[in-house]
């Protein structure tokens, strides 16, 4: 969960700021094809997914669920962070470069603190999304050392019986952290979700 929204969060801003700040032939495209990222579910993709995973020799790894899983949460943080990088003023991007700030200078600087709330709300959805995928890790991760939580219910569930205190107490767990991330977020969620850059 943390290496896939670290990975989302990362690429998501980088690709946003290229979306949102410079203009160049194909952008509509580009930014087209993370809109339409979100119509497709990773159900649809799991056999082919599946077999270039296997072909990787990513099977049994936690690598083949973190990399699937990254390009999946892709389109909705490009499309949650595009109006928060367009909604900075080009002032302040004029007045830090007449400072002598380089590109690469405003865009840690600058972009990176005014973007905060739209970062934790996608930096959230992609820790949420990772920590209860079910479907991903069942196909690809068949060793018990590597199971996630929600892989690990289903340890505790036979045909003829269910260990129904073991099963709560994995959900227990396994909601844990998103509950405990929407309580110390959650105005920042709602700011995020608004798309607004105050200043």
């Amino acid at each position: 969960g943390v290496a896939t929204t670290v990975g989302v969060v990362a690429l998501g801003v980088m690709v946003s700021f290229v979306l949102a700040r410079y203009k160049f032939r194909g952008r509509g495209a580009v930014y087209s094809l993370f809109a339409a990222g979100l119509m497709f579910p990773i159900t649809v993709a799991i056999t082919p997914l599946y077999i270039l995973i296997k072909d990787l020799g990513l099977t049994n790894n936690l690598a083949g669920v973190i990399l699937p899983q990254i390009g999946f949460g892709l389109p909705v943080t490009v499309i949650i962070l595009v109006p928060f990088l367009k909604a900075i003023p080009d002032e302040i991007e004029e007045a830090a470069s007449i400072d002598g700030a380089s590109k690469l200078g405003f865009f840690f600087r600058m972009v990176i603190p005014l973007s905060v709330p739209g970062v934790v709300t996608t930096g959230i959805l992609a820790f949420v999304g990772s920590w209860n995928a079910y479907l991903l890790p069942l196909f690809l991760l068949n060793d018990q050392a590597t199971f996630t939580l929600p892989l690990g219910v289903q340890a505790f569930a036979s045909q003829y019986s269910v260990d129904t205190a073991k099963v709560l107490a994995f959900t227990s767990l396994s909601m844990i952290p998103a509950l405990h991330f929407f309580t110390i977020f959650e105005s920042r969620i709602v700011g995020g979700l608004t798309g607004a850059v105050k200043g």
